[in-house]
Order: C-alpha cells, then sequence, then structure tokens
C-alpha cells in the first residue's frame, strides 16, 4: 500500500502565515503614521484644510503660493545634500526596494531610507507634485527589512520586503490584489509563484488594518455606480489605449529629458529642488490644481467632469508640475500623479466622443479607462493596474473592458519604448 506524499510542513507554513499577517499590519500602521504626520505638517505649514492641498493653495496668497514649494525643496535639498556629504565613504545598502529584491539581498540602509522619506515628507506637505505613495511603500519595506534581518533566515529577505511592499501599497492604494499582483508582474522572476502567498495575505492584513485606523471601510475613489460597458464601449476603451499606448512612452521620454535639463544646470540638491519648487508654485499662480499628487483634482473630475478647454488646461499644468518635481529630484513617486495624467487624457477622449452621445457616464468610465490603461502604458503591468482601478473604486463590473484596454496600452508601450518607469536607469522608486 502506497503512503501518501508527506504534508508540507505545517509549522514552516503557520510560521510565514504569522510573519505575513505581523508584516501587513505593522505596514499598515507605518503607512498611517506617515500620512498623519504629512497632515500635521500641512496643518502647520498651511492651515486645516482637510488635507487638501489644491484647496490650501487656493486659500494663500499668491506670493505664498509660488514660493512654499521652492521652500519645502530647498529645505529636503539642504536634508539630502547634508546626509550625502555625512555618509559619502561610508558603503551602504540601497534605499530603493526594488533594488533590494530584483539584485540585492532584501537588505536596505535604513538611516538613509529615514533620511529620504523625511525629505519626501517635506516636500509633499509644501505642495510638490510628486507622489507621497512611494515613501509610503519605502517606510513600509525599511520596517519588513529591519525585522527580516532580525527574526528570519538570510534566504527568506527578499520575500518579506516583497510582502512589505505589497502592503504599503494595499495601505496606500487600498488594493490589495493590486499591490500583490504589483510584485509578481514588476519583478517576474525575482519571486516564485509559491512566494505569492504570504505576499497576498500580507496585503490582505494591510487592508484590514487600514479600515481599522480609518475607522471604517470605503474605496480610495467614490465614483456613481456605473453600469456594465455596452459592446460599443469596449471599441472606445480600446481606442483610449492605444492612445495611452502611445503616451505612455512620450510621458516616460518627457520625465527623463526633465531630469537630464535640471543636472545640466549642474545646481547642487539644494538649489535643484528649490528650482523645482518654484516651478510648481508659478503653475500653481495660473491654477491651485498645479499643487500635490493630484487625488483631489481626480476626485474631483470623475464626481462632475469639467469641460473639455478646463481639461486641457489643467493636464497641461500639472504634466509641467509633475516634470519640474520629479526631474529636479524630488524624493517620492509619481505613481498618483500618473493616475492624474492618464484620468484627465481620458476625460478629453470622452469629451469628444460625448459629442455623438453618452453623456457624464461614458466620460467617467473613459476618465477610469485612461487611469488604468494609462498606468499599464508606464508600468508594463496590465494585470496590476486593470486590478487596481477595480479596487480603488469598486467598478469591478469595468474588469473585462479595463483588462482589455491595459493589454493593448501595455503592449504598444512596451514596443516603442521597452524600459518602464521602474525600469529606468537609474533604478529609483516611483
Amino acid at each position: 500500500m502506497h503512503r501518501l506524499h508527506a504534508f508540507p510542513d505545517i509549522r514552516e507554513m503557520l510560521r510565514r502565515l504569522v510573519i505575513a499577517v505581523f508584516i501587513g499590519l505593522a505596514s499598515a500602521l507605518v503607512v498611517w503614521l506617515f500620512r498623519q504626520s504629512m497632515y500635521l505638517l500641512e496643518n502647520v505649514l498651511l492651515g486645516d484644510h482637510g488635507g487638501s492641498l489644491v484647496a490650501a493653495a487656493s486659500a494663500l496668497a499668491p506670493w505664498r503660493r509660488a514660493l512654499t514649494p521652492a521652500a519645502g525643496g530647498l529645505l529636503a535639498g539642504l536634508l539630502l545634500w547634508s546626509w550625502q556629504r555625512a555618509t559619502r565613504q561610508r558603503p551602504s545598502a540601497p534605499t530603493d526596494y526594488m533594488e533590494a529584491i530584483e539584485t540585492g539581498d532584501g537588505r536596505l540602509d535604513v538611516p538613509s531610507s529615514l533620511v529620504k522619506s523625511a525629505a519626501s515628507l517635506i516636500v509633499v506637505a509644501s505642495g510638490s507634485a510628486i507622489g507621497r505613495e512611494g515613501a509610503m511603500i519605502l517606510l513600509a519595506t525599511v520596517f519588513a527589512s529591519v525585522f527580516a534581518r532580525r527574526f528570519t533566515p538570510d534566504k527568506e529577505w527578499k520575500l518579506w520586503v516583497a510582502c512589505g511592499a505589497a502592503a504599503g501599497m494595499a495601505s496606500a492604494y487600498h488594493a490589495p490584489l493590486a499591490g500583490s499582483l504589483f510584485i509578481a508582474e514588476i519583478l517576474f522572476g525575482s519571486l516564485i509563484l509559491a512566494s505569492l502567498g504570504p505576499v497576498v495575505i500580507a496585503a490582505v492584513s494591510a487592508l484590514l488594518m487600514t479600515h481599522l485606523l480609518n475607522g471604517g471601510q470605503a474605496p480610495l475613489y467614490i465614483v456613481t455606480l456605473l453600469d456594465p460597458p455596452l459592446p460599443s464601449h469596449y471599441g472606445l476603451m480600446a481606442l483610449l489605449g492605444l492612445t495611452a499606448g502611445f503616451a505612455g512612452p512620450l510621458i516616460l521620454w518627457l520625465l527623463a529629458q526633465s531630469s537630464v535639463m535640471f543636472r545640466s544646470l549642474k545646481l547642487s540638491p539644494p538649489l535643484q529642488l528649490a528650482l523645482g519648487g518654484l516651478i510648481v508654485g508659478l503653475l500653481s499662480l495660473v491654477t491651485p490644481t498645479a499643487w500635490g499628487n493630484g487625488y483631489s483634482v481626480v476626485q474631483s473630475f470623475l464626481s462632475s467632469p469639467p469641460s473639455l478647454l478646463f481639461v486641457a488646461g489643467v493636464l497641461l499644468c500639472k504634466l509641467l508640475a509633475v516634470m519640474a518635481s520629479s526631474g529636479s529630484g524630488a524624493p517620492g513617486g509619481v505613481f498618483t500623479p500618473t493616475l492624474f495624467i492618464g484620468a484627465a487624457l481620458g476625460l478629453l477622449f470622452g469629451q469628444i466622443c460625448g459629442l455623438w452621445g453618452g453623456g457624464e457616464p461614458l466620460m467617467i468610465l473613459l476618465g477610469l479607462t485612461g487611469m488604468a490603461s494609462l498606468l499599464a502604458a508606464t508600468t508594463h503591468a496590465p494585470i496590476m493596474a486593470t486590478l487596481m482601478i477595480c479596487e480603488m473604486t469598486g467598478e469591478f463590473t469595468l474588469l473585462p473592458g479595463l483588462l482589455l484596454t491595459c493589454v493593448i496600452a501595455s503592449t504598444l508601450s512596451r514596443w516603442l519604448r521597452p524600459q518602464s518607469v521602474y525600469r529606468q536607469s537609474p533604478l529609483q522608486p516611483r
């Protein structure tokens, strides 16, 4: 009589389960603390405006609106520059969780990562057009790295840093599945499929903890419930996917050129970040929406789509502001600003299509499609981008159409520009 194959070590499975849950809960707490620190600093610098940097910018005198991002950039640049000078001769691990997982052994330079996160907190709270979520995810991975190095064998370090990254994304974007698939798609080949289980557990645990800390459960973006797309809508979504497939490489090229232009000025880091902040401040004189990562503006666009000319003007100013912030080296990500640009692109497309009917629901549908497709075009991760939009809005009826659109956008973008935003050199968190 043949014996059954031995079941995998139960104790080892339980150990990994407990660690994954713990990293998820702790990562959510870390993200929440960073967000509360950001709100506190914004209140001290700008007054209480409910966490909306656009509202804060609108309430400021023009001279303060122009100079506040520059002052924040100068202060953050001084912090980074001083730290770089103090540690110039000291060998260090990376401060990029992508690099730590993909080419390193899972270790992160903790002091440098904390300084980088502090600088990001300063530029974000002072209105820079850069994503706050990059620092949140970095801090979550730093905690995971420190915990892993202290309590787990070195062969598992990469796995737990990946769990921290997924948990950080789940907390920041309320999207545990997308956060998990972000790790699987972006770092394909670095993690085997069997390792995805702890990553998903950490991400879901982080989301549950985030709901507990926030006092409730709600999508990140509130949209009017949409009906499933009609067959004719699939054609429009696919066409928008083609548009995003061209727009994604163009935006990545613009960001790269902006960085080259800033470096050609040969300014010290404090002056370079101050110049980037000043450009954002001057653009905010045209429209306050130049401030911040664009979250509140996207929410307002999805609630009540504005006119074509207004969207086009805001898109142009915001794109220039993101180029100035990212190109000057402001620490942060371009993930959320990419969602903004994608939403604006989709709304512009929807305004044109709306000339033949469809109304506001069609514009919202295409706005969400633009967010997903441009995200797929810049990250080359179509499944992650699809799930990200569905989870952030709760609109899972859009999943088939968004998946089609994201695959089209990602395929075309990859053909035009093989490098994604996460494969740019030097590698840095976006």
